[in-house]
């Protein structure tokens, strides 16, 4: 079931938005050549508790967990295309590093993910890093009133296909709201005029997870959480809230 949020609800989930924006800056601030994965979540603790809000991310424990997420934010490193577990791996110099963070206060939730290169990017990197962000982009500019789920996965889809990177079978986004994960899920490849409607008030969450080797399978590792590419090869991963309106989509998630 769909949530359609009044205008009211949706000013909510902004200020939610913005503590998780406020979070990925702090981390995006503190990464650098020898800081640990550790030290990151704890810069995201800090903005979370000066907020007032809580980790949606933290105790998290979905059916295919072996065991509770234990961390307020998703650090994965260069072939982990999501759900690393933050460690005390100390950042190196060229590492890809994407971040995934949430945060709920007010009883509305905020979701959103960033990737970026610790010190010296390679250029095969920043292109995979940039195609990543243009597809979220394009997925936005697709979420307006009058289109259907199958435009926004087509605008994204395009975008990587077109780079010749790889889609993470499986995973997209989703629908958000008063929970992390609701209703409806937002693929990243579809149709353009397939599924769903898109109406004023529905809330999602887009988020692009892209495979520089161009496939789309993954494995798991032994936690159980970090999803890995099969052959190697970096991934890259971003993502906002996005609210549909008539006066057209309204990142909730946005960064100064």
């Amino acid at each position: 079931m769909v949530e359609l949020k009044t205008d009211a609800s949706i000013d909510a989930m902004y200020e939610t938005g913005q503590v998780v924006a406020q979070a990925l800056t702090a981390v995006r601030k503190a990464a650098d050549v020898g800081v640990s994965l550790l030290e990151l979540d704890e810069a995201a603790r800090e903005v979370l508790d000066a907020a007032g809000a809580t980790s949606p991310f933290l105790g998290y424990r979905p059916t295919f967990a072996p065991t509770p997420f234990p961390a307020v934010i998703c650090a994965s490193v260069n072939d982990a295309i999501v759900h690393g577990i933050p460690t005390g791996y100390r950042l190196r110099d060229g590492d890809l590093v994407s971040i995934d963070c949430g945060a709920q206060r007010g009883g509305w939730a905020g979701d959103s993910a960033i990737s970026f290169v610790v010190g010296r990017a390679r250029p095969a990197d920043a292109h995979l890093i940039e195609t990543a962000e243009r597809a979220l982009a394009a997925g936005i500019e697709a979420a307006v009133v009058g289109n259907r789920m199958g435009d926004i996965a087509h605008a994204i889809g395009t975008v990587c296909r077109g780079a010749g990177y790889g889609i993470m079978e499986d995973y997209g986004g989703h629908g958000i709201g008063r929970r992390m994960h609701e209703d409806p899920p937002v693929p990243n490849e579809g149709r353009p005029g397939r599924g769903m409607p898109l109406r004023h008030g529905m809330v999602l969450a887009i988020e692009p997870m892209l495979i520089a080797g161009g496939g789309d399978a993954y494995r798991t590792d032994p936690d159980g959480w970090t999803l890995r590419t099969t052959d190697g090869s970096r991934a890259a991963h971003t993502e906002h809230t996005v609210a549909i309106t008539e006066a057209g989509p309204r990142v909730l998630t946005a960064r100064d």
